[in-house]
């Protein structure tokens, strides 16, 4: 039998630039994912306006309210949380990265007893466009971590700043492990150095090496990624790792400030673009395949889902306003830009498109007892892979797009 790549009849996609193709499949993607909050900088109404874009394959409009989103979201505030355990020092800490002193009116209070016990929220002109927040320490109140993490709305920080001396408890193990599984970043900050220096009866180079390693030791313990740890005196700002501290702030707020938010724009469109795919999916294990004239084609199919979810090339050549070269970029990653390629990395479609299997198939269809149910496993095979290459294709162009339009920061 043959099944060599040579025996396969393929037909190359052609899909005439001059006509302006309808997504064939939009009716079928009636399941779209419900608005979460947790979906950050994303607002509920762009979100539905996202989904719409999608469901109908119209990526120009996807990439339009993305960008749309990003310019809303450059002027708006990052968000520092600084936590850890009461008595620490995290007032203290807030005002010498602001570049106050603790007399001054605007500062944070602090003090030998607990002074916070609400979120207070502070700015400085060290970093523009960036709110502080000095939350009450754990352990303050009888809350439980998992309590803590909810009243204090973890969800809304860029990043969070834990503080720790003295001792590195299972409290701050514990909060950097729930922040790690959220996703987001974090910094290890020991304050009181000074103290700690005042005190030593070991050099200042084997103090601080002891720091690091207990803090080290007791994260990797429980499975926690090493953060940056830096050690510091909040009373004297100059000395140790402060200004490290500050340089590596200030080059993170602005990674996130770019590329986080891209990130959550783009991760919010995997979502959709899943939930579509699930959708197809649903349909296609009842043998639906709407808006198909034969479904055992597989240039058809392949035209269909490359409609549905706008990676046609009419839709890319609009992506790229023209421009030759941005058009071959992005149809150079797609695994389906058209049928040789999509057969060409999938061995099981290679296998199925070949002359003799094509026959063989063909002869079942008049053995419906017994071909009929080989039929419609292969047809629901090749819709499957079809479908999924094409919905990894659409992530693909649209994070470069993303990408190649982000707004420069």
């Amino acid at each position: 039998m043959e099944s060599t790549w040579e025996s396969c009849e393929v037909t190359p996609l052609l899909i005439d630039m001059a006509e302006t193709p309808q997504a064939p499949l939009s009716s079928s993607f009636t399941s779209p994912v419900p608005y979460h909050k947790d979906w950050g900088i994303l607002s509920e109404a762009e979100a539905m306006k996202t989904q719409k874009a999608l469901a109908d394959g119209n990526l120009l409009e996807v990439v339009s309210i993305a960008k749309e989103t990003l310019r809303r979201v450059s002027n708006t505030p990052l968000n520092i949380a600084v936590t850890g355990n009461s008595g620490n020092g995290m007032s203290t800490f807030i005002n010498a990265l602001r570049g106050i002193g603790h007399e001054e009116e605007a500062s944070a209070p602090t003090g030998v007893v607990r002074t916070t016990r609400t979120r207070a929220s502070y700015s400085s002109s060290h970093f523009p466009n960036v709110v502080l927040w000095d939350l009450p320490g754990l352990g303050a109140t009888s809350r439980s971590l998992g309590n803590y993490v909810v009243e204090m709305e973890f969800s809304r920080y860029d990043l969070f700043i834990i503080i720790a001396s003295e001792q590195f408890s299972m409290n701050h193990v514990m909060l950097a492990k729930t922040i790690e599984e959220m996703g987001k970043k974090f910094y290890i900050v020991w304050t009181k150095l000074d103290m700690d220096l005042s005190t030593r009866v070991v050099t200042e180079g084997k103090l601080v090496k002891n720091i690091r390693e207990n803090i080290l030791e007791n994260l990797q313990k429980n499975g926690v990624c090493k953060p940056p740890i830096f050690l510091v005196s909040s009373l004297e700002p100059l000395w140790h790792d402060f200004l490290k501290l500050r340089d590596t702030l200030q080059m993170d707020l602005s990674d996130i400030r770019c590329h986080g938010r891209l990130q959550n724009v783009f991760h919010t469109y995997e979502n959709i673009i899943n939930d579509k795919v699930t959708c197809l999916q649903e349909k296609i294990a009842t043998n639906c395949f709407p808006c198909m004239r034969n479904a055992d084609d597989l240039a058809e199919c392949l035209k269909a889902y490359r409609l549905s979810f706008g990676v046609h090339d009419e839709s890319l050549w609009q992506l790229t306003k023209g421009r030759e070269k941005n058009f071959l970029e992005y149809m150079a990653i797609m695994k389906a830009h058209n049928l040789q390629a999509l057969i060409r990395g999938d061995w099981k479609l290679k296998w199925i498109s070949c002359r003799v299997m094509k026959a063989l198939f063909s002869l079942l269809k008049y053995t419906p007892v017994f071909g009929g149910p080989i039929v419609h496993y292969v047809r629901r095979m090749k819709h499957k892979h079809v479908l999924e290459t094409v919905a990894k294709d659409t992530k693909t162009i649209l994070r470069k797009v993303l990408q190649d339009s982000i707004i420069s920061c």
